[in-house]
């Protein structure tokens, strides 16, 4: 399970810095200010996560024994739910896209909580 923790990280470090680009150079001139913003934070938190998941992965390569699926699984939910909303949030502007967000972080903080679990029983 190891290696789909790591290329999970790898594509979606990759999808970080392409979206990031692409917001940089092709948006830049459409975005506002606040969807700017917005746009800048979905692509923080997708990396950070695309970075959680490489750790997730080495830790299940290192304690085989333990389960850091659970982690794994909420880091790639709250990166498709947080950073998918705030995407197209900022480029199409439908405000209830904004509800989405949230589920999206509660993924990433329970991914957080599982690893926490997960670490005090190394």
């Amino acid at each position: 399970m190891y290696k789909i923790w790591l290329l999970c990280s790898a594509f979606f470090g990759l999808l970080t810095v392409a979206l990031g680009a692409f917001g940089a150079h092709a948006l830049k001139d459409i975005l506002e200010v606040y969807g700017k913003s917005i746009y800048e934070k979905a692509v923080h938190y997708q990396m950070f996560h695309a970075l959680a998941l490489m750790g997730v992965g080495l830790l299940q390569r290192n304690f085989e024994e333990i389960n850091f699926s659970p982690a794994g699984w909420a880091f790639l939910l709250g990166i498709v739910l947080f950073s998918g909303s705030l995407y197209l949030l900022a480029v199409t502007q439908i405000k209830w896209l904004g509800a989405i967000t949230p589920i999206g972080g509660t993924s990433f903080i329970i991914g957080w909580a599982w690893l926490i679990y997960s670490l005090s029983r190394v």
